[in-house]
């Protein structure tokens, strides 16, 4: 375990993850909250959620029982600072008096065979974590669960962002 100075060197360390690993993938989060699932405290009123899962993140099917494979649909991560920063400060705005934490993950962690990551086709500094055969919504969410417990987390963020 390294012990990081100042954010140089942070920065400096993960500019060597990447090189060797891929992109540092990040998601803000505030505190408290899961790094894959929504609380309904977490989301705009009205948003549907199925086990913690936002459905317009994934492509459910009609009866919302089944998640279905998009490469443009998936939960919703930073492949670059000023991406993590823009929305580190949306997530800081939503969510007065509460610190935000920053789980992030490399790009070629390892995933389920289920699971991949996609670049954005319309953002090159933003990826999704998504489906790539179609499965259970419990299925996905032990899925999610195991990435969960492999992401590691930056708490209260404001530091060092």
């Amino acid at each position: 375990m390294e012990q990081f100075k100042i954010l140089t060197d942070l920065r400096d360390y993960i500019k060597r993850l990447e090189a060797a690993e891929g992109k540092v993938l990040a998601r803000p989060i505030p505190e408290g909250g899961s790094p894959v699932f929504y609380r309904s405290c977490d989301v705009a009123k009205g948003t549907e959620l199925i086990h913690g899962i936002q459905v317009g993140d994934f492509f459910f099917s009609n009866c919302r029982k089944w998640v279905l494979p998009h490469s443009q649909m998936g939960l919703s991560f930073s492949a670059h600072w000023q991406h993590l920063k823009g929305i580190y400060k949306l997530k800081v705005s939503k969510n007065p008096g509460k610190s935000v934490d920053v789980f992030w993950v490399l790009e070629k962690a390892d995933l389920p065979s289920e699971l991949k990551f996609e670049p954005d086709a319309k953002d090159d500094r933003h990826y999704f974590l998504t489906v790539r055969k179609k499965m259970t919504v419990s299925e996905l969410v032990r899925k999610l669960e195991w990435v969960a417990d492999k992401m590691t987390i930056i708490r209260d963020a404001s530091r060092a962002l």
